[in-house]
């Protein structure tokens, strides 16, 4: 049959990405605990296309996502993008992968179990020897306000908010070691199921450890710096106000690969 894709094009227009966005699929990616953990995910996937070549093959970015869809770990997603690039002799390929990730928890006092999920996101992209990965999870946490704490006579509010991590990948790391990590710096962390003990606990410790989305994100920083691993990393939260109609959030970067950090 005819090629249409392969054909010549005369505008001399390279483009930089051309493929598919938003295929929505179910795949394996690694889990501590269980090793492998069903999920499902979104997924773009792009190549350079030169100028003398008048279309892509979308159906290729399918066909291999589909071949490698068992196996998504960290360094699994570099070599993909690699085929990806050498099957449609493209110099440069890309990806970037949504999904959630999904752990029992234990309620802190009554020890009830449910399931609780986070965001994650692959981005990778591979040019020749250069490959570029990095992995971002979003943890849901509990902050207390300090200064509302210090100005009332009776409570505090609170809020739910949500703390970003963004990892160049150094060595390989478990996700659940950084939703630890993140939870351990908020005020308390988030569970899908609570009974009023469980309640009693959670609101108290959160009382007594108030903190602004600056003091989460410095703690993150530090911990995360502490492990110097990772290239480069940022650290965002944002705080959903309970008596403010807007969000409060901070950023921080950083990384052993740089000289980032906050204002500096």
């Amino acid at each position: 049959m005819v090629d249409i894709q392969s054909a010549p094009d005369t505008r001399n227009i390279p483009l930089t990405k051309v493929g598919v966005k938003g295929l929505e699929y179910p795949i394996q990616v690694l889990d501590r605990v269980n090793k492998i953990q069903q999920t499902s995910c979104r997924a773009d996937l792009s190549a350079n296309l030169p100028h003398h070549f008048k279309g892509t093959h979308m159906s290729r970015f399918v066909e291999i996502f589909h071949r490698h869809r068992k196996d998504l770990s960290m360094p699994r997603f570099l070599e993909m993008l690699k085929e990806i690039s050498v099957e449609l002799n493209a110099e440069s390929a890309y990806g970037e992968l949504s999904f959630p990730y999904f752990l029992e928890k234990n309620a802190p006092v009554s020890g009830l179990a449910g399931m609780m999920s986070y965001r994650c996101r692959y981005q990778g992209r591979v040019r020749g020897t250069d490959r570029h990965f990095t992995v971002s999870v979003s943890v849901p946490v509990t902050t207390v306000c300090p200064c509302s704490r210090a100005i009332s006579d009776r409570g505090a509010h609170n809020q739910r908010g949500v703390v970003t991590v963004e990892l160049e990948l150094g060595p390989f790391f478990w996700i659940e070691d950084m939703i630890d990590l993140v939870e351990k710096s908020a005020s308390s962390p988030v569970y899908s199921i609570l009974k009023r003990e469980d309640e009693k606990f959670i609101t108290e410790t959160a009382y007594d450890n108030p903190k602004f989305v600056e003091d989460v994100v410095r703690d993150v920083y530090i911990k995360i710096d502490a492990l110097k691993c990772f290239p480069r990393f940022s650290v965002e939260a944002e705080n959903f106000e309970s008596i403010h109609n807007h969000s409060a959030f901070a950023r921080a970067e950083g990384g052993w690969g740089s000289n980032l950090k906050a204002d500096r």
